[in-house]
This record gives C-alpha cells, sequence and structure tokens, in this order.
C-alpha cells in the first residue's frame, strides 16, 4: 500500500465512493430480453430488478433489446455470494460475426473468505488477449456496486463505483484496430466455468451450493442508438437528443487519472502489457498508450 498522504486521500476517496449509489432507474421489461436458462433469469419488481441463476444443468443469460454504437453504459451489480468458485458472471459488449468487437467485465468465482477476481479484455475486428484483471476493494456480493463502461471515439474506459481501473486507448494510428463501426449489444450471463475460473481450474463448482443467483438493477444507457437507417449519431458527434453528451469527448482528467494508477497500482493482478514471457520479443504496440502506475 502507498504510504503517503496524497496516497492515503486516494484511498479514503475511493473507499468512499464505493459505497455511493446512483439515483436512476432503468426498467428490463424494456431494455433487455432473457435468452437462454429456461426461466433461471427473471425480471422482478415491475422491471426494477433483474436476477440470473445457475444449476448444475444450466446458467441463463440476457440481452440487450438495442444495439449501441458508443455511449457509457451503467449497471449495478451484486454477485454470488458464499462459495462461488467455478462460477462466471459475465457483463459485456459485443458485435456478431469472425471479427467482433467487444468490451468485457468477467467476475470469476471464489472461495469464501477469498476475493473476487474482476476480469477485463478488449476486442478489436476480432482479436482479444487484452487481459487485465484486479482484486475488488470491497465485497461486492454484499451490495450492489456500479460497474460502467464509457465507449468513445477516443477511448474505452472502465469504472466501478465511477472510479476508473483501466483505460484502452484508440491506437489506429499506430496500426491497433479500434472498435467503432460495429454497433454492440449489452450481455450478461452466469454460467459454469470450473475448467479454469478459480485458481485455474484447480477448485471446482460446489453444487451442493446452488442455485447461484447474481442481481442486476439501475442499467442506465447515455448512448447511441443503432437502427436499420444507422446510427442515432453523426459522424463525429453525440446524439442530438440527449440531455448530457459529455461521455462523447470525456478523457481522464488529472485527479482520475490519479486515482486509476493507485487502483492498477494495489489492486490490478494481472497486465497482458507486462508479461514479458508472454510477449518476449516486445509488447503489443497498445501497450505504449496504456496508463500504468
Amino acid at each position: 500500500m502507498a504510504t503517503s498522504s496524497c496516497s492515503r486521500m486516494l484511498m479514503v476517496s475511493l473507499l468512499l465512493s464505493s459505497f455511493i449509489v446512483v439515483s436512476f432507474a432503468g426498467n428490463f421489461n424494456q431494455d433487455f430480453d432473457i435468452t437462454w436458462g429456461d426461466g433461471r433469469g427473471k425480471i422482478l419488481n415491475n422491471g426494477k430488478l433483474l436476477t440470473l441463476s445457475l444449476d448444475k444443468p444450466s446458467g441463463s443469460g440476457l440481452q440487450s433489446k438495442n444495439q449501441y454504437l458508443f455511449g457509457k453504459i451503467d449497471m449495478q451489480l451484486k454477485l454470488v455470494p458464499g462459495n462461488s468458485a467455478g462460477t462466471v458472471t459475465a457483463y459485456y459488449l459485443s458485435s456478431q460475426g469472425p471479427t467482433h468487437d467487444e468490451i468485457d467485465f468477467e467476475f470469476l468465482g471464489n472461495v469464501s473468505g477469498d476475493p473476487y477476481i474482476l476480469h477485463t479484455n478488449v476486442f478489436s475486428q476480432g482479436k482479444g488477449n487484452r487481459e487485465q484483471q484486479f482484486y475488488l476493494w470491497f465485497d461486492p456480493t454484499a451490495d450492489f456496486h456500479t460497474y460502467s463502461i464509457l465507449w468513445n471515439p477516443k477511448s474505452i474506459l472502465f469504472s466501478v463505483d465511477g472510479t476508473p481501473i483501466r483505460e484502452f486507448k484508440n491506437s489506429e494510428s499506430k496500426g491497433v484496430p479500434f472498435p467503432k463501426n460495429q454497433p454492440m449489444r449489452i450481455y450478461s450471463s452466469l454460467w459454469n466455468a470450473d475448467d479454469w475460473a478459480t485458481r485455474g481450474g484447480l477448485v471446482k463448482t460446489d453444487w451442493s451450493h446452488a442455485p447461484f443467483t447474481a442481481s442486476y438493477r439501475n442499467f442506465k444507457a447515455d448512448a447511441c442508438v443503432w437502427s436499420s437507417s444507422g446510427s442515432s449519431c453523426k459522424a463525429n458527434s453525440p446524439p442530438s437528443g440527449s440531455k448530457n453528451n459529455a461521455w462523447f469527448s470525456q478523457q481522464l482528467d488529472s485527479t482520475s487519472q490519479g486515482r486509476m494508477k493507485w487502483v492498477q497500482k494495489n489492486y490490478m493482478i494481472y497486465n497482458y502489457c507486462a508479461d514479458t514471457k508472454r510477449f518476449p520479443q516486445g509488447f503489443p504496440p497498445e501497450c505504449a498508450t496504456t496508463n500504468l502506475a
């Protein structure tokens, strides 16, 4: 842990931010379809709450009714409590096809008492392998927390309770494809991955704890909605009807960069841009623009 007064202030700010509850409420009946799971996914409380469950026969999943091309997506999740080893709760944006784009949050289950691992990845033109992993600084099963993806033409920003944890910048000038042409839906699923999810597959799912359940609320999308006629955004501008367009050109200010570096220094447990064994001939070109502590 950092010991300077500046780092302590960042830590206090970070911990306080994890308890902030955003005052918006989406309607899952209007915004999402439960696409698989034979009733294991449920929309409750007049569309204000959604749950996905996993038992031995099957998991469950959802997808958004709309497709988006750029946006700020917020979702509050409360993850599977107790012994969730072997389970994965995935929450992500994705297009379709062999050259798809994708922006991933994945929460890897744990043995009771161990921290969840938050796994992030970015695919562009079908190429992924851009993993960064973090421990969370709170118990994600005790209450709801907000997980956000801000995707604009300049960068992709992953945030937790308003605290940025990762930025993937547009590095097209270095020959790196950037997601900007393929509309993506929002997906989430709860499924069994005990061949790899917990300690590399050493710890298997204990089905005596099933059903495993994750909960969702307060979905919000300030975004460019895609339809058959194209995007609601013009080529280089946000949707004209949106009341809050700041996300379309948003970049990290110095305070946000400091908070992100603090998270990366203290809670990042894997970064592909620092894996010399994986890239003995040099790191991928986008790593040169990655903000790291």
